[in-house]
């Protein structure tokens, strides 16, 4: 189970006390012999965790500096790893401090950090925008900024800008943020109207208009600013190669002479572009971690090719097509079956990389056994999908059935939902869609095959011939290969959802130990203030009390910690019982300090926290805003922000949610289950 990775350094300290620190270490690293990079040859980037988590629709600038520096790290023959901090104004002094070799972090060329440490060339440009809540009272000109206030936080380039304005507008007031608020906290305070104006980059703004229209851009704050890496002071030799993979991979794209076609382009620029939709089978957000088979896939795919990648998120499913027939992407991924409607789109398609049959989909206990029984019943499907050309053939036969157009919006997932409330009748979905629906749920069932397995694949445009002809040779390489099948069993056949070994009060160990680890618990639990009974409660259900026990996606330990995250921690041996107790534990009070951020009641934060350690903070902090806009309590979780989050396994929902898509069900399920196990441990041992 992946964990959301960041600096677990401890509180920042007042700027005054940092200001002197920095000081101190820059004269310390210019006597210091230096070396470029880490000794285990492994590039550090220091990034900021403001931009955290996030689901990269059209590429936040921040990814686009980490696809980079991931590259240079390549060509350079090492490793990265990227170290997200919490604050900030804390990235200077973690540089310093040797804890990182680079940042990256969208990080503005100002006069005071030049002389603490060394830019790169720049690698973009930006200009810097006013931004303010949807009520609040419009700018006209600068003068309207007289009476009102800027909300910004301190040690950034809008700080400076703020002031540079106030010199302009001396009655413009300017209130200083809390550091470890991210991006979307204070797009929320601007909203409700809890602060008045802020400033942010033009590109982070754009990026954030992607899945959110509740923002308005207002006036021009600053002049055009240029966008740099950072380095320490003498690092001579790494500035030296990272100029140089700047000037090569990044500068140089800007006079490069016109590509004969568009794959001759994508090698040019070392960049291509997948269209797909944000749902569990392809594209979304589990813990911190981008995940999907097809997302896996398509960077697979673009590693092997030496390519930096882009994923654009389609607004519907029959969008992912129009985005490839109107040039707005490279390749569509998403379970495509090929036919003629589609192929007259000018749409070409690569040879089979996942075959499934279409199964009718029906309420458990719906006797269907032939076409017959399908006699005046309904059937809803959307238009642009294989489903309903299936449909429509098998109708001109045998024309017994209704067929029901559903809104294109709607994931097949949601349809199947749909059948099991009784809100439509009958629906049909692919067969590894359907199986995987039946891991966690029993209300509905595959009631008959609609024909044999059929053929689905990637989609290019017509005219991109050499990009098709390298999909191929990349399907037929790697089709059932290790990595393939690796990666379609994680996704597909894993039983993570099942809980093979769930036991009953009546299993509980005599004298009130309610697990071989009781000690270790308590130990760990007292030292971060938990009940040990509750973290007993997740211990199980995260491992069931099985030291070995590894993840679908990799994490271990009794608490199912990633080893990224352990590392972190400062821990190493997971499957060490006592280690994997104390990293689970920290981690746990880790994740609970930063849910303190969003408000909520003292004796829900516990429910929060569980959430944000299953799901990922940001997928809570998403509930919490729905649950807000939805008249829902925010603050209380029972009842009121679980169904928020039940809501944004929901494409109305997950396409303006920051964090998109989500298996909403698992974290509530998560937590209440924890939740019933916890009242029976207490009941036990009182």
């Amino acid at each position: 189970m992946t964990r959301c990775v960041t600096s677990l350094s401890a509180a920042t300290p007042c700027s005054v006390v940092r200001n002197v620190l920095c000081t101190i270490l820059y004269f310390l690293l210019l006597c210091l012999p230096h070396h470029a990079l880490s000794e285990d040859k492994t590039l550090r980037v220091l990034t900021w965790s403001g931009f955290e988590t996030y689901l990269p629709r059209d590429g936040y600038p921040i990814k686009a500096e980490q696809d980079y520096l991931a590259h240079f790290a390549e060509k350079q023959g090492m490793a990265v790893e990227f170290i997200q901090v919490t604050s900030f104004n804390d990235l200077i002094p973690e540089l310093l401090a040797g804890n990182g070799d680079v940042i990256a972090a969208n990080m503005t060329i100002t006069h005071a950090r030049s002389k603490q440490i060394r830019f790169t060339t720049p690698v973009t440009s930006t200009v810097e925008y006013l931004l303010h809540g949807p009520d609040a009272k419009k700018l006209k000109n600068g003068g309207d900024l007289n009476g009102r206030t800027v909300s910004v936080q301190k040690g950034t380039s809008f700080w400076l800008t703020a002031h540079g304005l106030k010199k302009a507008y001396p009655e413009l007031a300017i209130k200083e943020l809390e550091p470890g608020l991210q991006t979307d906290d204070i797009m929320d305070m601007l909203v409700s109207g809890e602060i008045d104006l802020t400033i942010e980059d033009k590109n982070t703004y754009e990026a954030i208009s992607e899945y959110r229209e509740d923002i308005v851009r207002s006036l021009q704050a600053s002049s055009r600013q240029k966008i740099a890496w950072a380095v320490r002071p003498n690092n001579e030799e790494l500035l030296r190669k990272l100029n140089r993979y700047i000037e090569l991979e990044i500068a140089s794209k800007v006079d490069a002479p016109a590509a004969k076609n568009r794959w001759e382009q994508i090698k040019q620029d070392r960049m291509i572009r997948f269209v797909m939709r944000n749902n569990f089978s392809s594209y979304f957000i589990w813990r911190g971690h981008l995940m999907g088979f097809n997302y896996e896939l398509a960077r697979d795919f673009a590693k092997q090719h030496n390519l930096r990648y882009q994923i654009v998120v389609a607004p519907d499913n029959a969008a992912m097509l129009e985005y490839i027939a109107e040039g707005k992407a490279d390749v569509a991924l998403g379970f495509l079956t090929p036919f003629d409607a589609r192929e007259r789109m000018g749409i070409a398609f690569s040879r089979p990389y996942h075959y499934a049959s279409e199964i009718l989909v029906a309420r458990s206990g719906d006797n269907i056994e032939s076409i017959a029984d399908l006699d005046k019943r309904r059937i809803f499907v959307r238009g642009s999908s294989s489903y309903w050309h299936t449909l429509t053939e098998l109708r001109r036969e045998h024309p017994v059935f209704y067929m029901q157009m559903a809104p294109e919006t709607l994931e097949t997932e949601e349809l199947i939902a749909g059948v099991a409330d009784e809100t439509y009748d009958l629906t049909v979905a692919d067969s590894h869609i359907l199986d995987l629906e039946l891991t966690w749920r029993d209300d509905i069932q595959g009631a008959m095959s609609l024909g044999e397995p059929r053929g689905q694949s990637w989609a290019v445009h017509q005219s991109n011939t050499q990009l098709l002809n390298t999909i191929n040779s990349y399907i037929k390489q790697s089709y059932r290969g290790l990595f393939y099948n690796v990666t379609y069993d994680k996704y597909f056949r894993s039983n993570r959802h099942i809980d093979k070994h769930r036991t009953d009060y009546k299993d509980l160990k005599y004298e009130g130990r309610l697990s071989p680890y009781d000690d270790y618990v308590k130990k760990y639990a007292e030292q971060y203030d938990f009940d040990w009974r509750l973290l007993v409660a997740q211990m199980h259900q995260e491992s069931k009390f099985d030291p070995g026990a590894r993840s679908w996606s990799g994490a271990g330990g009794l608490f199912q910690v990633m080893p990224r995250t352990a590392k972190e921690l400062g821990l190493t041996d997971l499957e060490d019982p006592e280690t994997g107790v104390h990293a689970g534990v920290k981690y746990l009070d880790w994740v609970r300090d930063r849910m303190k951020y969003s408000n909520v009641h003292d004796d829900q934060l516990i429910w929060f926290t569980l959430a944000a350690y299953n799901a990922g903070a940001g997928h809570v902090r998403d509930a919490i805003r729905l649950a807000r806009e939805k008249g829902w309590r925010d603050d209380v979780w029972f009842d009121n922000v679980e169904k928020a989050m039940l809501l944004l396994s929901e494409r109305e929902y997950a396409a303006k949610a920051r964090h998109g898509y989500v298996r909403g069900h698992e974290p509530v399920d998560y937590v209440r289950t924890i939740r019933h196990r916890y009242n029976a441990y207490v009941h036990v041992t009182e």
